[in-house]
């Protein structure tokens, strides 16, 4: 996790392709415009497309059995989207719901196949997109699973600033407007212990509220709670 939080911009998780292999997946985009509230796709629909997006947002969750949503990620303009299984036949393991109007770039799989197949650059370039996606689940999985909810929780904060931060002198503001609820579902927690969290980070000065929006005080102090890893901003994202 970076110290220096920015606001990832345009290009997004897809900064790994070269100028020319990402204008060689630009060329092979069948554009779609995607409404608000509906999804790309559904857990257990054949995975058999990438999604560039080009403006708007998506996340993508999964339910436990008792109901209970978990938001796995948070997508914007410049990212690119899906279960990447190329010369294979998959399902999806969650479902991808669009948050705000969409515009996105649909990359059938055999038109990937070929790029991959045709041009050697372009096959390690997608690798290393896979390798950062896989890396960034693993930090996710290991803020989750080692650092309790504390850590989990300032973990999230820190790639919410990383992702949406604006700086504001020595403080950041996370300039999206994240629910409780919405913190819940990304860490596996009720939204009362969230609250509670959230409450005791106040009363220690590391964040506050303005208008609605998380403003990050004390970055070193979620660092030090969450044993931050000072990541790269590729990986420490929401």
């Amino acid at each position: 996790m970076n110290e220096q939080l920015t606001v990832i911009e345009a290009r997004g998780n897809t900064n790994c392709f070269s100028e020319t292999n990402f204008n060689r997946l630009l060329v092979s985009m069948k554009d779609r415009i995607i409404p608000e509230g509906s999804h790309l796709f559904w857990e257990g629909d054949l995975s058999d497309k990438l999604f560039y997006i080009k403006r708007g947002r998506i996340k993508l969750t999964n339910s436990t059995d008792e109901g209970k949503e978990l938001i796995l990620y948070m997508y914007q303009a410049g990212d690119l989207v899906g279960q990447a299984d190329p010369f294979f036949s998959t399902k999806h393991t969650f479902n991808a719901e669009v948050i705000e109007e969409a515009e996105v770039g649909v990359i059938e799989q055999k038109d990937l196949e070929i790029l991959i197949c045709q041009h050697c650059d372009f096959s390690i370039d997608f690798m290393k997109w896979m390798g950062i996606h896989h890396r960034l689940t693993q930090t996710k999985f290991r803020d989750l699973m080692l650092y309790g909810k504390p850590g989990a929780l300032c973990s999230t904060l820190i790639r919410l600033g990383n992702t949406y931060g604006e700086k504001h002198g020595n403080h950041t503001l996370i300039n999206k407007k994240i629910t409780h609820t919405d913190l819940s579902n990304m860490i596996g927690a009720t939204r009362e212990s969230v609250n509670r969290m959230l409450s005791d980070l106040r009363k220690k000065d590391a964040v506050e509220y303005d208008g609605g929006m998380i403003v990050i005080k004390d970055l070193s102090m979620l660092q030090d709670i969450c044993h931050c890893e000072l990541c790269p901003s590729e990986i420490c994202r929401i």
